[in-house]
């Protein structure tokens, strides 16, 4: 299998702890992508017509994406299953879970693409402002959800641990940890984790 990948995509990262959990690391053949929003890359597009990472290219030529596929996918064929939980109410809490992470995720990074690509005399103050609401939308949400949670690693609280994690790479100024106690305090036990740790967010070297 080969996973297109960069080290500072939270969705990445959702995969690259469901592979380590599922005991497939050395089956995934990694390939650097940048996948700019703005640059098409015709060898990542031949892959997944959106552009976007992650995207899973199987032994068969099959391309899957992105992230909520893929990590179900790898979870089903390696050894953790319970990362998706079976169907009734802990399925659906895990899957709104990962919905909620990944809506944060999509909003944050178009707050840091309207900071850092647009060209500042077209940058959208309010636009921006909208994301950052969603992000502290979801940011209630889920220290609403912590106190719930037991210690089960579900894709709902690896989506929630990874939302997080680039909260703190890229966002640092929002200091959610002060609005959000109990979710900071899982968090440092969860981020922990050895496959959470192994994968934290960083800038590439070349």
């Amino acid at each position: 299998m080969k996973l297109f990948h960069a080290p500072t995509s939270p969705f990445v990262r959702k995969v690259m702890v469901v592979a380590q959990e599922a005991g497939l690391l050395d089956a995934i053949e990694i390939v650097f992508n940048a996948a700019s929003p703005v640059n098409r890359d015709a060898v990542l597009t031949d892959a997944n017509p959106l552009g976007k990472i992650p995207a899973l290219v199987l032994d068969d030529g099959t391309a899957l994406y992105d992230s909520p596929v893929i990590c179900e996918y790898l979870a089903a064929r390696g050894s953790a299953p319970s990362l998706f939980p079976p169907n009734g109410p802990e399925r659906w809490n895990a899957l709104t879970q990962q919905a909620l992470s990944d809506g944060l995720l999509d909003a944050a990074l178009t707050a840091r693409y309207e900071a850092v690509m647009r060209p500042e005399e077209k940058q959208w103050r309010v636009w921006r402002e909208a994301q950052l609401a969603k992000i502290d939308g979801a940011l209630q949400r889920i220290e609403a959800i912590v106190p719930t949670l037991d210690d089960a690693m579900t894709i709902g609280t690896i989506s929630m641990g990874c939302a997080l994690g680039y909260l703190d790479f890229r966002f640092a100024e929002l200091g959610w940890r002060e609005r959000c106690p109990q979710a900071a305090l899982w968090f440092a036990e969860f981020d922990a984790r050895p496959a959470m740790a192994a994968t934290r967010p960083r800038e590439r070297v070349a």
